[in-house]
């Protein structure tokens, strides 16, 4: 039986286990770190395998020329990082001490863990409308997603009506993105105006296929097996009407994993981690590292979180090897 027991002192340990988090341990693996990973205890902030375990079919994930699942892609990945040496712990990290030397974690079992490099990888989730049928379908790949790139050329998607909510940028790249496949794109906004920026609510409004449902929250997502319609509701009158839709994106934001990292790294005004140097995976604090969605609220992509998992435990490997360790001990010992 393999012996995932933590050391007592690791040399890198990844918060995190999507693409980017795997990927950083398959490099931290091969480069002899013995990583350990804390893959999440299936909370709804810290999933094991990310937010590909909602994703039904990935065809934009190079080398499968078919495509992938969501899940056979992060359990090949797993996999792949177990067979370096990769140790795995299904459980959460709830609390980080990153004022002492070695850095401390504590997980949701009561684990204390000392380590010399921390890798987060932890993710962000998209923000749903909250309602049961549509985390249901989202699950189910029954035409509910929160990433039209990802998902949005499917061939259940292509010549149809498709819905967006939200009415920022996001949902206004995401609707203009989808009008390459759909025969409509029809943009459920609950206010009068969009937020998105001018350039960009200009551009999706002189699109002959993007139509925009003004004043309107969806009540209840439609269908069975796949999404048919939308319950919607007008937020001036309170009205109430259907859409007949073959899909809906809903694209109102995301919120990264980063609620036990408050006040112990430094992290963006939307809760991101900063990344001080371009290009870089080093956080404010030396040794921790960021990868993946955690860091990265742009491109939010399979294949550009897995590249900075590669970015983070070679940045990692350098800073151990380069006597980070040391340089760190004195800098805190001049504080």
């Amino acid at each position: 039986m393999k012996d995932n027991s933590p050391r007592d002192l690791e040399q890198v340990v990844i918060i995190g286990s999507g693409p980017a988090g795997w990927t950083a341990a398959i490099y931290a693996a091969r480069a002899s770190l013995k990583p350990l990973v804390f893959e999440g205890a299936g909370s709804r902030t810290m999933i094991p395998g990310g937010q590909l375990m909602f994703t039904t079919e990935v065809e934009n994930y190079p080398g499968f020329r078919d495509g992938v699942t969501g899940q056979e892609l992060m359990m090949e990945m797993r996999a792949q990082a177990e067979r370096f040496g990769t140790r795995i712990l299904t459980e959460d990290i709830v609390d980080v001490d990153f004022e002492q030397r070695p850095l401390v974690l504590r997980s949701s079992q009561g684990r204390e863990v000392r380590t010399e490099a921390v890798i987060l990888a932890t993710g962000a989730n998209a923000k749903w409308i909250g309602l049961p049928n549509e985390e249901r379908l989202a699950q189910s790949g029954g035409g509910v997603s929160a990433c039209a790139v990802c998902d949005g050329a499917l061939p259940a998607f292509r010549d149809r009506v498709l819905a967006v909510v939200g009415g920022g940028d996001s949902a206004m790249e995401d609707a203009l993105y989808l009008t390459k496949f759909a025969r409509e794109v029809v943009v459920v906004h609950r206010r009068d105006e969009l937020r998105a920026s001018r350039i960009m609510a200009d551009r999706a409004l002189a699109n002959p296929k993007i139509r925009v449902a003004w004043n309107k929250v969806v009540l209840e997502v439609l269908g069975e097996g796949e999404i048919t319609g939308l319950l919607l509701q007008d937020t001036v009158t309170g009205e109430k009407s259907e859409l007949a839709v073959s899909g809906l994106f809903v694209a109102i934001g995301h919120t990264p994993n980063t609620g036990f990292l408050e006040g112990k790294v430094r992290l963006k005004d939307n809760g991101y981690v900063e990344m001080p140097v371009p290009w870089r995976t080093h956080t404010s604090v030396p040794g921790v590292f960021a990868c993946g969605d955690v860091m990265d609220d742009y491109y939010r992509q399979a294949v550009s979180a897995a590249g900075t998992g590669c970015m983070a435990a070679l940045d990692a490997e350098r800073w151990l090897a380069h006597g980070g360790i040391a340089a760190a001990a004195a800098t805190a010992a001049g504080h």
